[in-house]
C-alpha cells in the first residue's frame, strides 16, 4: 500500500479537508498515475452532500483526472512510464456482460465501479482524483493526446464524454439543429463538440449574460429561457435538445421545442423527480431520453476528436485549499466554466 495526500469529505455535507488515503500496490495490469489535475464536477457536490442518496464516507471525490504514468505492472501493454493519461468516472466493470463486451462498460449490467463513492470487487471503497496519485487497471485508463494540455483535458474525462456520447448517438452533425440547455461545465463542452460535429448549435440559458461566450465557443444562436417568447419562437425547431441542467425543468415546455421525431436527452441529473404530461411525447413521436458517460473506447475517441479540433475545457485553475469555496461558486453558477484543482497543492 502507498499512502498519499488527498482532500476528503469526512461526512455528508461536511467541508472537505486534507487527509491521507491508502492506494493499493501496483498489480500486474495496473497503472500508477501521478495526478496533475482534477476537475470539479457538479456530481462531486451531489455525492459529497448525499443529494443522490446514501454515500460512502470519508469520500475523496474527483472523476476528471489527468496525470502522468509513474509506474506500470508487469503485464501492462498499453502504457509506459511518462505517458499522459486520464481516468474518468469508472475504474472497473464486470467485463463479461452484454454491455461490457459491446464497449458500453458504463452500462455494465452488474454495475460499473465508480472512480469514487463505490466499492471495488474486493469490497474496498474507491477514492477519486482529489489526491496525489491513483492506481487504475490499464483497461480503464485512457491516453491523453499530445495536442491537449493536461489541465484543460482533465474535465473532458466527464464533461467532455458526457456530452460527446449522446451527441454522437443521436447523430448530431451537418443538417441537424442542436440545442444545448445550460451553459455550465457540461454545457460549454456540448456547444464546442456539437459545433465541431457540424451541427447548427443554439444555447438555451436562463439569461443572456453568457451570450458572448456561447457565440465565441461555437453557438450560432443564444436564447434566454426566462423569456416566454423564446418558447413561442422556437416551437418545433430542434432535432436534439441536450439538457445539462441539474435542476427540475418544465419538460412539457422544452419538448414543444422539438421537431417531429426529435429527442430531448438528459445528462444533468436533478435530485428531485420531474413531472411530465405524456401527450408531450405522443404528439410528434418525440423521445425523452437520458445518457450516462461513455465506454472506454468512446472516451478515447472523444479525446482524440477534441485534440484534432483543438477543444479543451475553459477552466479556472485553483489550489486544493479553495475546493470548498469552489463548491459554493459552482452552486452559484459562478465559474467559467470548470474548476480544475492543481493537485501539486494537495
Amino acid at each position: 500500500m502507498t499512502t498519499v495526500a488527498a482532500y476528503a469529505a469526512p461526512s455528508a455535507k461536511a467541508p472537505l479537508e486534507r487527509t491521507t488515503i491508502e492506494r493499493r500496490e501496483v498489480r500486474e495490469f495496473d497503472v500508477l498515475i501521478d495526478i496533475k489535475f482534477a476537475g470539479i464536477c457538479h456530481s462531486d457536490i451531489h455525492q459529497a452532500r448525499e443529494g443522490w442518496g446514501e454515500a460512502i464516507f470519508p469520500m475523496v471525490p474527483g472523476h476528471e483526472i489527468a496525470g502522468v504514468v509513474e509506474a506500470v505492472g508487469s503485464g501492462v501493454t498499453k502504457f509506459a512510464v511518462g505517458d499522459h493519461v486520464g481516468v474518468g468516472c469508472m475504474v472497473d466493470s464486470c467485463r463479461e456482460c452484454e454491455n461490457c463486451v459491446a464497449g458500453l462498460e458504463q452500462y455494465c449490467l452488474k454495475g460499473m465501479v465508480g472512480t469514487y463513492n463505490a466499492l471495488d470487487k474486493n469490497g474496498e471503497p474507491t477514492y477519486g482524483g482529489y489526491s496525489q496519485k491513483i492506481v487504475v487497471d490499464e483497461s480503464y485508463t485512457v491516453r491523453i493526446p499530445d495536442g491537449l494540455a493536461l489541465d484543460v483535458a482533465a474535465p473532458l474525462l466527464c464533461a467532455g464524454i458526457t456530452t460527446y456520447s449522446p451527441l454522437k448517438h443521436w447523430n448530431a452533425g451537418p443538417g441537424k439543429k442542436v440545442a444545448i440547455l445550460g451553459m455550465g461545465g457540461l454545457g460549454h463542452m456540448g456547444v464546442k463538440i456539437a459545433n465541431a460535429l457540424g451541427a447548427e448549435v443554439t444555447v438555451l440559458s436562463q439569461s443572456l449574460r453568457k451570450k458572448e461566450d456561447g457565440l465565441k465557443l461555437g453557438a450560432a444562436h443564444y436564447y434566454a429561457t426566462s423569456d416566454e417568447a423564446t418558447f413561442k419562437e422556437l416551437r418545433g425547431t430542434f432535432d436534439i435538445i441536450l439538457s445539462t441542467v441539474s435542476a427540475p425543468l418544465n419538460l412539457d415546455s422544452y419538448l414543444s421545442l422539438l421537431k417531429t421525431d426529435g429527442a430531448f436527452v438528459n445528462v444533468g441529473a436533478p435530485e428531485e423527480p420531474v413531472a411530465l404530461n405524456l401527450f408531450s411525447v405522443i404528439a410528434g413521436r418525440k423521445t425523452l431520453a437520458g445518457s450516462g458517460i461513455g465506454g472506454i473506447q468512446e472516451t478515447q475517441e472523444m479525446l482524440d476528436f477534441c485534440a484534432e479540433h483543438g477543444l479543451g475545457s475553459e477552466i479556472e485553475l485553483i489550489s486544493a485549499s479553495e475546493i470548498n469555496e469552489a463548491y459554493e461558486r459552482v452552486l452559484a453558477s459562478d465559474v467559467r466554466y470548470r474548476f480544475v484543482i492543481d493537485t501539486a497543492t494537495i
